[in-house]
């Protein structure tokens, strides 16, 4: 199978599971404000790798809910992709968000010193 075939399976497997996690009844699911950052398909569409972002709840029990409602998740993933193989999904959580907010704090702290005011500063001494 090509590599384009592949990443647009990607694509289209990450958009049609951020539709089905808004219908996922599970509240440690339903409730968290999951959004699917990426999608790895194995060349022979047996397996997924689904990396989400949580926003609210505790992490171990939203991946519990995810694992618990992965059977409904691959039945409705069937449904709507036209695929030959319908792949097992496994949850890894993406930190990538959190590490990126984390930066944009760290660098909004900075405070930048015009270097002309440090000078006037040391000749007045």
């Amino acid at each position: 199978m090509a590599n384009y075939r592949r990443g647009r399976i990607n694509d289209e497997m990450q958009k049609t599971l951020a539709e089905i996690l808004r219908e996922v009844k599970d509240p440690r699911v339903s409730g968290a404000f999951i959004s699917v950052t990426g999608v790895d398909v194995t060349p022979d569409l047996k397996y997924a790798k689904v990396y989400y972002s949580a926003l609210k709840g505790d992490k171990k029990e939203v991946y519990l809910g995810l694992k618990s409602s992965a059977g409904f998740i691959r039945r409705q993933v069937a449904q709507r992709m036209n695929l030959r193989a319908t792949p097992e999904f496994t949850f890894v959580e993406d930190e990538s968000i959190a590490y990126g907010a984390r930066i944009s704090t760290i660098l909004n702290s900075i405070t930048i010193t015009d270097p002309e005011e440090e000078d006037a500063g040391e000749e007045d001494n």
